[in-house]
């Protein structure tokens, strides 16, 4: 996130508007929307690979088992990566107990999860005796169309936005640290999901 001050605020343009909240509250239960994206990322990307093996003659019964196992290891690496790369920050000194486990307070490294998860499905693929090369053929556009909508978690969460910018796409934040009320920035999680739903057009387009 930016912190250095700009002397003059841009133009606030208003193009996409800060979210109007941070979590959906239904009764007592409330679910913050950056962990239901991440929830429906990888609902959407189970979807896309047992459609994909399916085409392939497989069962996609088998995705949803691969699924169960790999899920929850690539929640696991992606707070493993996160603990680890923001240990001097957050967590040394003592601090990592319990910081380190509070997982409902966000903090998620997506390499981490990708690789621990990809490991986690392949060890499985061998105990179920199916072939994870033809698997990765299946689920590899499903991983960055995942990671596109999880993205829309950091607009709910007002992160990962880049500098000051007065471009027609502009994003509003409510209080954009060290600038001026009214600067709006370049949306760089919406870049990045854009960026995610191209590399998953690729890569169906070069298996065919």
């Amino acid at each position: 996130m930016p912190t250095s001050p700009i002397a003059d605020p841009l133009p606030f343009t208003g193009t996409i508007p800060s979210p109007p909240w941070e979590q959906l509250e239904i009764g007592p239960l409330q679910f913050r929307m950056y962990g239901l994206m991440i929830a429906l990322g990888a609902v959407v990307a189970v979807a896309i690979a047992r459609r994909r093996w399916e085409a392939r003659g497989g069962d996609p019964e088998q995705i949803t088992n691969l699924a169960i196992v790999a899920l929850p290891a690539g929640l696991i690496g992606a707070r493993l990566y996160h603990v680890i790369t923001d240990f001097g920050d957050k967590y040394s000194g003592g601090r990592w107990w319990p910081d380190a486990f509070a997982i409902w307070k966000g903090g998620l490294g997506i390499p981490g999860g990708v690789l621990l998860g990809a490991l986690a499905a392949i060890v499985a693929c061998r105990v179920m005796g199916i072939e994870w090369r033809h698997v990765g053929d299946s689920a590899a556009p499903a991983v960055p169309v995942a990671q596109a909508i999880g993205r829309l978690g950091n607009y709910f969460n007002q992160e990962l936005y880049g500098g000051p910018t007065d471009l027609p796409w502009a994003l509003e934040v409510d209080d954009p640290a060290g600038y001026p009320p009214g600067t709006t920035f370049h949306p760089t999680f919406l870049y990045e999901g854009l960026w995610n739903v191209a590399l998953a057009i690729g890569i169906v387009l070069a298996g065919r």
